[in-house]
């Protein structure tokens, strides 16, 4: 109280009565029980919570009754004040409660304040920095002052007694930190940061004390490249023996080598646990130069590959024996996302045989002999899979019995299954039937872009319904939705047609006592001879409980880690 009061003047608090503050202190504010039981400190003692207790209770409360309806916080009215005198901030760092250190790190970085943002960097009290939580696109002047406090760390030899900032976490992932502030601060450590953190040698001038991590998702794009991303890449180049820079997750969608090599050449490989490759960024080129990196990424996660273009022999068999050849090293990854024509040719034995068990796998417009069908069923790598996706693959080769041994093994395991755009008939479907109902733990179903009647898709939804976990179905609307040109050449959609199914299926559903969401999805694209589909003509219904069908977006609760 005391304290305060001598710092009205300093801190330029004009909108306090002294007279009126000290009625409050020792008359009101004492006789007040709070909802918490708490009451205010004795005489001669301070205690922040109450202070911030009270001041809450009063504002709810509208009391003292001269308050406007919604007044500022006294916290908000101290730290306003003291950011306008900087140098009376940065000096006080040492005497700041540490529940005070969140709320006045946000407001010294919403309004710039660049000299007390490098003082607060360096007295920070918790062992991470959630920046990337506080402005979705940081200002580059304020975000390099945050890297100036980190300069002054890293400028000593030894890390300073008492600083307790280890990681930089730039990525927005901590829902809410910042509102919660100090319970959760205390609490906080990034999740899911892999890396073998060396411990340092006194010639690199660090002593045991572990090297600063920096954590963000990098990507490397066409165009001018982001202000934060180029400017931190640079910094920590030049702090590389001090600093770990990690990507839990790296993009590289455009294909010039010299920007992958100066982010590979910084960013620590064993900290990537996504990869993610486009078609542009899928050179032979770029997947030669690639390949020594990514067996360096021993903790990669997931791959997700992504490329159109046509391959000569030579060129797939650099892919073959460069790029692909690596996953043998890849002990951690769990799941693997290939959108693409070339992985064929009989070569996926080759590519799966050394894998250790995955959790996901999807295949996009792969073309696959039947061997290969048949290999996937056998493969060690593919019987604890808990999420499957075959898309966009040419099955008139394949027997269905094959397709039924590859969903046998894992019928105890598999949560998430998708064979969209197959090419299923009416007979597929039923050789494959008794396989898929043993997946007892299904969640989530897609079977849309396949070509069945509307006898099969009634069948297929009466023994769906069986599955008690099956939260969600896309399924395809029969060909009684359809009707041919007149010059027999193709299909088209018919509104009034597929309304009659509607309202069928709708009549059927209500015998079939289904508890799982069901959306249809009619196919509007008149070429169903092309070779491959895409959803831009699909529409997509869902079954309301009223027995009305409502237009509606793709459900896609199970499988939305596997779009590639």
């Amino acid at each position: 109280m005391e304290c305060l009061l001598r710092s009205l003047d300093v801190l330029s608090i004009d909108c306090i009565n002294k007279e009126c503050l000290i009625y409050y202190c020792t008359q009101v504010w004492p006789q007040y029980q709070l909802d918490n039981r708490s009451r205010w400190s004795k005489d001669g003692t301070f205690d922040y919570v109450i202070l911030r207790d009270l001041d809450d209770f009063c504002r709810c409360n509208e009391l003292p009754h001269t308050w406007s309806r919604n007044p500022p916080s006294l916290q908000h009215l101290a730290m306003q004040s003291l950011l306008s005198y900087q140098a009376l901030a940065t000096s006080a760092l040492q005497d700041l409660p540490v529940l005070l250190f969140p709320s006045l790190f946000q407001e010294a970085y919403a309004r710039g304040h660049t000299d007390v943002l490098k003082a607060m960097v360096q007295a920070w009290p918790f062992s991470c920095l959630p920046l990337g939580d506080l402005a979705k696109s940081p200002d580059l002047q304020t975000f390099k002052a945050v890297l100036d406090g980190l300069d002054l760390i890293l400028a000593n030899k030894e890390r300073p007694h008492g600083v307790k900032l280890q990681v930089l976490d730039l990525r927005n992932e901590h829902r809410d930190i910042w509102t919660q502030r100090y319970p959760s601060m205390a609490r906080m450590f990034p999740p899911g940061v892999l890396i073998d953190r060396p411990t340092g040698s006194r010639r690199s001038g660090m002593t045991e004390e572990q090297p600063l991590m920096i954590v963000i998702d990098l990507t490397i794009k066409y165009g001018a490249q982001d202000d934060l991303q180029a400017y931190l890449l640079q910094w920590a180049r030049e702090k590389k023996e001090r600093v770990q820079l990690c990507s839990r997750k790296l993009q590289i969608l455009q294909s010039s080598l010299s920007k992958v090599y100066e982010t590979l050449l910084v960013v620590s490989l064993d900290s990537i646990q996504e990869l993610v490759l486009n078609e542009v960024s899928c050179s032979v080129n770029m997947i030669f130069k690639l390949a020594p990196y990514l067996r360096q990424m021993k903790n990669l996660h997931i791959l997700k590959f992504r490329s159109y273009h046509q391959y000569t022999s030579f060129e797939k068999w650099i892919y073959l024996h460069f790029f692909w050849a690596q996953l043998r090293h890849l002990q951690h990854l769990q799941e693997l996302h290939v959108h693409d024509v070339f992985f064929s040719d009989g070569n996926l034995p080759t590519i799966l045989r050394r894998l250790t068990p995955l959790k996901t796998l999807s295949l996009n417009e792969v073309r696959m002999q039947g061997a290969d069908l048949c290999f996937l069923a056998q493969c060690s790598c593919t019987r604890q899979l808990k999420h499957l996706r075959l898309r966009n693959l040419v099955l008139n080769t394949f027997r269905p019995d094959r397709l039924r041994a590859l969903l046998q093994p894992v019928t105890n395991t598999l949560e998430s299954l998708a064979l969209e755009f197959c090419d299923f008939t009416d007979d597929r479907l039923s050789a494959i039937l008794p396989a898929l109902i043993q997946c007892f733990h299904l969640s989530f179903f897609s079977f849309y872009g396949n070509k069945i009647s509307m006898a099969a898709l009634q069948n297929l939804l009466r023994h769906m319904s069986r599955l008690c976990h099956l939260r969600l179905g896309i399924y395809p609307a029969p060909l009684e939705s359809y009707h041919l040109s007149r010059d027999l050449k193709q299909v088209l959609y018919s509104p009034r047609r597929f309304a009659q199914v509607q309202a069928d299926l709708a009549q059927a559903l209500t015998h079939m006592e289904t508890t799982h969401k069901i959306q249809i999805c009619v196919n509007k694209d008149s070429n169903w001879c092309k070779k491959y589909f895409s959803d831009s003509a699909c529409e997509f219904y869902i079954l309301c409980p009223d027995g009305s069908w409502v237009k509606t977006r793709k459900g896609c609760t199970g499988l939305s880690a596997l779009a590639v």
